[in-house]
């Protein structure tokens, strides 16, 4: 029926418009008996509901949490990391009624992606895997939009919920050089994503990756006297990882050690270790961070971070009134598989 209002529904079922109202936003002020009418009723009618839009305008929310990553957007729904971050996130999004709105933003185009981020109608912001100079950020400060991140900042007035990045890498660092190993190459995240067929060695202020950046600088302190070499293959994926791996085994320096700053990465090297009839942790050993469910199928020793948890966490601050806590600093594990073993003698 065209024409059909919330204010049709009310007198045809006789009572308020905001009763009416309430049927959909607010039900638990109704009786299970009148909600039925009233729903029944529009039903028949041909009335839909209020207009989210119109809603949204009149209560000055969007009913959304928005969730920036400077990456493609096919990554949020397959690096486990994301997936996992994402998924503890979602949780707490959905009990509190609220959507998500994923935003990657291109660290090739930084005017869209800020275009973006000033047009977007979004109540609150989880930054994840954002560098902190990104003028994203700072539109969502200008804005007044709340926002938590994953990585912690220098402000003290920044909300986040992250790990120790450098104690974390750190703890990896001192297994390694407890099991004898001097001679390491390190897979790191290339944001621009290497399109060539090779890996190719990097310098420290190539990295585009704060966190790779951090998990560096903790490998350094805890084995101050270890050869650290950088290579990328390319994006974050196994198949960076695969592609780094084969380009240090391969060749005639080869280390004794392979450290995935993540456990894709990790779990490439572990592949490509596999074709050359290699055994991570005898012939060379094999470390990643993060610990996820792959990891423990494959072996594989890593750090071990709550990433699930992280993504409760980020929910809880920009959505629980009950959360009064803005940074939360968040446990870390290195859990020792068979990947790891002395370094082989020269």
């Amino acid at each position: 029926m065209a024409g059909v209002t919330l204010k049709t529904v009310a007198q045809a079922v006789g009572v308020s418009p905001s009763t009416v109202s309430n049927a959909y936003n607010k039900p638990d002020q109704l009786s299970a008996t009148l909600r039925e009418r009233i729903l029944a009723t529009a039903h028949e009618l041909g009335y839909a509901g209020p207009d989210a839009s119109a809603r949204a305008l009149r209560s000055g929310k969007a009913g959304a949490i928005g969730v920036l990553f400077t990456d493609k957007l096919a990554y949020a729904f397959s690096d486990p990391y994301a997936v996992g971050f994402l998924a503890g996130l979602a949780e707490v999004a959905e009990e509190f009624s609220t959507s998500l709105l994923l935003m990657p933003l291109s660290s090739a185009d930084l005017v869209g992606g800020s275009n973006a981020v000033q047009q977007a109608a979004i109540d609150a912001a989880a930054i994840f895997c954002v560098p902190g100079g990104h003028p994203a950020v700072d539109i969502l400060h200008a804005r007044g939009i709340p926002a938590v991140s994953t990585d912690r900042g220098d402000h003290p007035d920044l909300s986040w919920v992250a790990i120790d990045e450098v104690e974390a890498a750190a703890k990896l660092g001192q297994h390694l050089a407890r099991l004898g190993h001097r001679d390491v190459v390190v897979l790191v995240d290339d944001k621009g994503d290497q399109a060539g067929d090779t890996a190719v060695d990097v310098d420290f202020d190539e990295i585009g990756c704060t966190d790779c950046e951090l998990r560096i600088q903790g490998l350094q302190k805890g084995m101050p006297d270890a050869r650290l070499r950088l290579v990328s293959g390319g994006h974050n994926a196994i198949s960076s990882g695969l592609k780094g791996a084969e380009y240090v085994l391969d060749s005639q320096d080869r280390p004794t050690a392979i450290v995935g700053l993540s456990d894709v990465q990790a779990l490439g090297a572990m592949e490509a270790m596999k074709v050359r009839g290699l055994t991570p942790g005898r012939d060379l050993t094999v470390v990643g961070f993060d610990d996820i469910p792959a990891a423990e199928q494959a072996g594989l020793t890593t750090i071990r971070q709550p990433i699930r948890d992280k993504g409760r966490a980020v929910g809880r601050i920009l959505l629980d009134p009950a959360t009064t806590e803005r940074q939360v600093l968040m446990p870390t594990q290195l859990v020792v598989r068979s990947s790891s073993g002395p370094a082989p003698r020269s």
